[in-house]
């Protein structure tokens, strides 16, 4: 009985571990293809990586956006347009897949927010 329940998981994982394989795959592809994205359109003026400073001083880190934005609120800005930002920005509008693909990449560089100090200790 116990060997039949066993065979039964492991047929049933067998089932679901593909699927679930190829979720990271395809998130690895949008993540790469908003980099792109993100090198092609806005690197000229924002650092986009992890690390380093924005060549325009004005335009905002990638790495340090969420603390800033939403990143969900921005997906909507991408779609319609971005009219505002830093100056001179220029306009931009990406497609859905796009968006989706920017706010990937967006979210796998965003630096941890920083903790308040501590409590000076008693």
């Amino acid at each position: 009985m116990l060997a039949r329940l066993g065979l039964s998981f492991c047929l049933i994982g067998g089932l679901v571990s593909p699927a679930s394989a190829a979720a990271p795959s395809i998130q690895r592809q949008a993540i790469e293809a908003g980099r792109t994205l993100a090198q092609s359109h806005c690197a000229t003026c924002h650092a986009i990586g992890k690390r380093g400073q924005s060549p325009n001083p004005q335009a905002p880190r990638f790495a340090t956006l969420a603390q800033r934005y939403p990143l969900d609120n921005l997906a909507e800005a991408f779609s319609e347009g971005i009219l505002v930002g830093h100056g001179p920005m220029p306009e931009f509008q990406f497609d859905p897949d796009q968006i989706d693909s920017l706010i990937a990449y967006l979210r796998s560089v965003q630096s941890p927010v920083k903790k308040a100090k501590k409590r000076a200790q008693k």
